[in-house]
């Protein structure tokens, strides 16, 4: 669950145009507030190609439930691959443990979702064609938004609560998703404190046991060595998903533990963007995909 030294101490909001490694040039805007919590903001930073799309990839920034700064820049160099490929991307920073336990960083995650679905417009988004992805803790949470979206509260008087929270595609990398086994092991919340909550939630916060006809398409990347969040969270998830009739698959990487290096992380990352062009993306990619394979 503590991967790549994941994301992001706040900034006041800029604009700013970003030039990586001879790449097209991506603008960003850095610390868009979606929330307040316990006195601080909640916010993401959007990171739009000059190429879009149209589509909009939320990338939950999280590790062990820690959502932590850094620079755009880097964000940029990591997401660089999905910038390429279109996509205008959200780094989504959460309500953090040790602070803050999973019951309440779920909530966050699927506020940033209803805010940029009613912002969509301002980054040139199609609110129907919004992803979600994220590795380890990003993963369960990404999972998490693909299976408990929901509509909205119409009688909220907050126009973003009354907004859905729902996303069309879901890429988790290595994701627990049954966290009863860790809420109830010791072990587990005293190295990652957002684990300690009451057991009888688990099953809420337990993306396997939320599963319905009308969740979001998720691929699942796991490897087959992985003694953290074993295979079998993933085994469990996609076969929950595909019982339901819920489009779904799952990239074992042999060999592999919890993260990719080399070959496998180019395997995933093929994949990754495969899923997301499949289920996200515009024409004009369907087209360039089509005229690939001719």
């Amino acid at each position: 669950m503590n991967i790549r030294g994941t994301v992001l101490v706040a900034l006041s909001t800029i604009l700013c145009c970003v030039q990586l490694r001879g790449r097209a040039q991506t603008t960003v805007q850095a610390d868009v507030v979606y929330g307040h919590k316990a006195g601080m903001a909640l916010t993401f930073d959007v990171l739009q190609p000059d190429d879009a799309n149209g589509a909009g990839v939320l990338f939950i920034v999280s590790g062990g439930w820690v959502s932590r700064w850094m620079p755009p820049e880097q964000e940029i160099d990591f997401l660089r691959p999905l910038l390429d490929r279109g996509y205008t991307v959200f780094a989504v920073r959460h309500g953090s443990s040790p602070k803050f336990v999973i019951p309440e960083i779920v909530p966050d995650v699927r506020r940033a979702v209803r805010f940029i679905r009613l912002h969509a417009q301002q980054w040139g988004v199609d609110p129907n064609r919004l992803g979600a992805s994220g590795w380890s803790a990003g993963g369960h949470l990404a999972l998490m938004l693909g299976t408990t979206g929901d509509d909205g509260d119409p009688n909220s008087t907050d126009p973003v609560e009354g907004t859905s929270s729902r996303v069309q595609a879901v890429v988790a990398y290595f994701p627990p998703t049954d966290l009863r086994p860790y809420v109830q092991d010791d072990e587990f919340p005293r190295r990652f404190p957002a684990l300690k909550f009451e057991v009888e939630k688990a099953p809420d916060f337990s993306p396997l046991l939320q599963v319905s006809a009308d969740d979001a398409p998720a691929l699942l990347i796991h490897g087959d060595q992985d003694t953290l969040v074993p295979l079998w969270h993933s085994e469990k998830m996609v076969k929950a998903l595909e019982t339901a009739g819920v489009e779904t698959r799952l990239l074992v990487i042999a060999g592999a533990g919890h993260g990719f290096a080399g070959e496998a992380a180019d395997r995933a990352l093929a994949a990754w963007l495969e899923w997301f062009d499949e289920h996200l993306a515009t024409p004009h990619v369907e087209a360039e995909t089509e005229s690939a394979l001719k």
